[in-house]
């Protein structure tokens, strides 16, 4: 028998919860030592989670047609 998936109810919006992991990596970054392999890897997470915002908003945009 397969395995029933779990669902979760958000709170917040994908765009709310990209911001907020954003902002978190980015506090997270300013405890590092600058110049620290560990801060960098944060600043990118964080990069990463505004680029990810960004192309769902384009990906939601009456701009972007789909293939005919």
């Amino acid at each position: 028998m397969g395995q029933v998936r779990r669902r979760i109810k958000h709170k917040e919006t994908f765009e709310e919860r990209l911001a907020q992991e954003a902002a978190r990596y980015r506090y997270a970054a300013e405890e590092q030592p600058v110049g620290s392999m560990a801060r960098e890897l944060l600043l990118r997470r964080a990069r990463q989670a505004e680029t990810a915002s960004h192309m769902n908003d384009w990906l939601k945009s009456s701009g972007a047609q789909s293939p005919k």
